[in-house]
């Protein structure tokens, strides 16, 4: 009998997302990307922009459904579901956007903003247990529901408007919260209250999390695991202390080399920056994505796609010259 105990709670396998431009070309945003996340952990997606972090993310959430690969949710796979079994299933998925503002309609009320997700899932309850219910999530973000239900979103700051963004996706009590770069938006000091919040309510709800960003700071205080992108590919994987100790992707060490020392005392660094231009997805380069920037590139990285290997127990780099 097989023990579903040991399956990962999220399985993203073999994703690929694709835009059309034309008849013959096409973004190639997400390439065969091959992770999962364990139940009420967190796993944190990095790299630069435009390297397919959001189009993985909207595609776990099926906006829109991904050219091919699956995304398996606690043992149901998301990628085949449409219509209602998709709308049913969505309840148990919620994401969180970039910008806390632009993702709140600014003609409703926070009343009308929390409704919508319990009407379109079909609760059932009298509009005193819907206000009630309500309110009780805005005081659980941090915001005072009674004064906050009645307000309309220019009417609150932009961390503000984040918490409620988050009181949304969490009204229906979602298995799996994803996190498309919640916090990019916000003032440092405002950042560092969301994560906060963000770790105290994944305790008290028991979320899973996928966390999408581009700052490996911030990656490295909420997450569990850390996978590394770069232009739509999984360079590194692995848990978030042997990423930042041990890194093995040169692109990935570069990035860590990048993240400023929160130390005046520190001795300055030179820093590493990575050279040239992020290709173009449209037309990506051949064999490893990253050779046409990497000091150590041979010619067997423009023949042959680097695979990922093991190189322990839950770490795997897809390079052929990893640094460990």
């Amino acid at each position: 009998m097989k023990d579903v105990m040991t399956e990962p709670f999220l399985s993203i396998e073999d994703l690929v997302v694709e835009y059309p431009l034309s008849r013959k070309a096409k973004v190639h945003a997400v390439s065969g990307l091959t992770v999962s996340v364990e139940q009420g952990k967190t796993l944190g997606l990095v790299g630069e922009s435009g390297c397919g972090k959001s189009s993985a993310a909207r595609a776990v959430m099926q906006l829109p459904p991904p050219t091919g690969g699956r995304v398996t949710l606690d043992g149901q796979e998301l990628t085949g579901l449409k219509g209602k079994a998709l709308q049913q299933a969505r309840r148990r998925f919620q994401m969180i956007f970039q910008d806390p503002i632009a993702s709140l309609n600014p003609r409703q009320t926070v009343r009308e903003i929390l409704s919508a997700p319990l009407e379109i899932a079909g609760e059932q309850e009298s509009p005193e247990e819907r206000d009630a219910r309500i309110i009780a999530m805005l005081d659980k973000v941090g915001l005072n529901g009674e004064q906050a239900i009645s307000r309309r979103p220019h009417e609150f700051s932009g961390g503000q408007c984040q918490r409620i963004s988050i009181a949304r996706a969490l009204i229906l009590r979602p298995d799996l919260l994803v996190c498309d770069e919640a916090v990019s938006a916000l003032d440092v000091s405002v950042q560092a209250q969301t994560l906060n919040l963000l770790e105290d309510l994944k305790a008290e709800f028991g979320l899973t999390m996928l966390f999408i960003s581009h700052d490996l700071a911030v990656v490295k205080h909420v997450s569990d695991t850390v996978a590394v992108m770069y232009l739509g590919m999984l360079c590194e994987m692995a848990d978030a202390t042997t990423i930042y100790r041990k890194p093995a992707h040169p692109y990935t060490r570069t990035l860590i080399n990048a993240v400023p020392e929160p130390d005046p005392d520190a001795p300055r660094k030179a820093l590493e920056l990575v050279p040239g231009e992020l290709p173009s997805p449209i037309n990506p380069p051949s064999g490893c994505r990253f050779r046409t920037r990497c000091p150590m590139a041979t010619d067997l990285c423009a023949a042959e796609t680097p695979q990922p290997k093991e190189l322990a127990p839950g770490h795997s780099v897809a390079c052929h010259h990893p640094l460990i």
